[in-house]
């Protein structure tokens, strides 16, 4: 029965042996340890200059909310830079300047820069992917994912290689611009974007589908619950029926309960047999718990803000949001995707990490869905769905939410 329970607490971490968690699970400041070192390696900074601009990044969420009220009828976009000091760009239409500010934020002074003459805001932009989402696709050999460069103002086109051998890459800039009324910027990727086909989150679920003997792998998100039901949530694209096989082979059965999978959403429901604790894998081995203390939601994400995944396939790693307000290339959503998704860049992608926790610290912020690669094979960037469009009914497990430690 011992080593049932010690299985248990590794595939599913429930809530009957959470004094075990409790020891285990890393500390809010653990947590930003851990990521600062990967955003070091990744961005070329101090570590500790590295966990010092996280904590800015999260404490900084407010500050941009009342710019973005503040600038809301000439707000183009707002991004963060890391380098060589932690700052706040704020984008603005117009030509009527904007003077430069300076706040202090977590006791750091943090400066504001205010760049004018942007020529559509950013609710146009995300209108005009909308407006024109279809006749664009229609005009292109390969569908396009289209999104919000909020640090450049422009509205960014992934396309394929061989539409812009077609038209040459000028001439396809200018009709997109021209037709959309909005900047335009071409990136290009020679391969589509896919949809990327533990239980704490950031376990490996496997599953078949019906008919087909192959076994798929998939990534555990975050714990979910109705107030009367634990789950895990992943991506709808997995295969319905899921389970978890621990390290000393066990399998768990993960009931399937329903899944989500049109314009906005990517989410798959499976139950759990007993309360799951609000913690996932953070680790590439599996060995570290994360509780998840709080959830961002879409509305605060910026251009440069730094998020991490830790996914099957590829493991942990952390990288800088690119683009907002996208709609990813192909007909991922049942069709074509709505501009909700939000892309983050790799290299840190492939099969398999469909599903996994999107987040930094402790906060929850989506679950990955799916990345466009590059001619080697290699991740251009991943996109993932914001905890937002978790089902109707449902919401993430936190610390807040359950008592671990009584």
């Amino acid at each position: 029965m011992a080593g049932l329970f010690r299985s248990l607490f590794v595939a599913l971490t429930f809530a009957a042996i959470l004094p075990a968690y409790a020891q285990t699970a890393q500390t809010p400041d653990t947590a930003i340890a851990q990521d600062a070192a990967a955003v070091a390696e990744r961005l070329g900074l101090p570590p500790d200059q590295a966990a010092r601009q996280l904590r800015l990044q999260e404490a900084s969420v407010p500050v941009t909310d009342a710019l973005s009220a503040e600038f809301a009828d000439r707000l183009a976009g707002i991004a963060i830079d890391h380098r060589p000091a932690f700052r706040i760009l704020v984008r603005l239409t117009g030509d009527a300047p904007e003077p430069d500010r300076s706040v202090i934020i977590a006791g750091t002074p943090v400066s504001i820069q205010f760049v004018p003459n942007a020529t559509t805001t950013l609710t146009g932009m995300a209108q005009a992917i909308t407006a024109h989402q279809a006749e664009i696709r229609a005009s292109l050999i390969a569908p396009p994912g289209l999104g919000v460069d909020q640090r450049s103002g422009e509205l960014v086109a992934v396309v394929a290689a061989r539409d812009v051998e077609r038209e040459g890459a000028q001439g396809l800039r200018d009709r997109l611009a021209s037709l959309t009324r909005v900047p335009v910027r071409l990136r290009v990727l020679d391969q589509p974007a896919l949809d990327m086909a533990g239980i704490a989150g950031g376990g490996r679920l496997v599953g078949s589908r019906p008919g087909d003997p192959a076994r798929y792998v998939c990534t555990a998100g975050f714990a979910v619950t109705d107030g009367a039901r634990y789950a895990l949530a992943t991506a709808a694209h997995c295969p319905d029926e899921l389970a978890m096989r621990d390290v000393d082979g066990t399998q768990v059965v993960l009931p399937f309960l329903g899944q989500w999978g049109w314009g906005n959403q990517d989410v798959q429901v499976n139950l759990a047999p007993a309360p799951l604790a609000p913690v996932f894998y953070a680790d590439t081995a599996k060995t570290v718990l994360r509780p998840v203390t709080t959830a961002r939601g879409r509305a605060t994400m910026r251009a440069g803000d730094v998020l991490c995944h830790r996914g099957e396939r590829t493991g942990y790693s952390c990288s800088q949001v690119e683009l907002t307000d996208f709609a990813p290339a192909g007909d991922l959503c049942g069709g074509a995707c709505l501009p909700t998704w939000t892309t983050v860049a790799g290299p840190g992608c492939k099969g398999g990490d469909s599903g996994s926790p999107v987040f930094i610290g402790t906060t929850a912020v989506g679950i990955l869905k799916g990345g466009s690669y590059r001619r080697d094979g290699s991740c251009g960037f991943y996109f993932f769905m914001s905890t937002d469009f978790l089902p109707t009914g449902w919401t993430l497990v936190t610390q807040q939410s359950v008592s671990l430690y009584n």
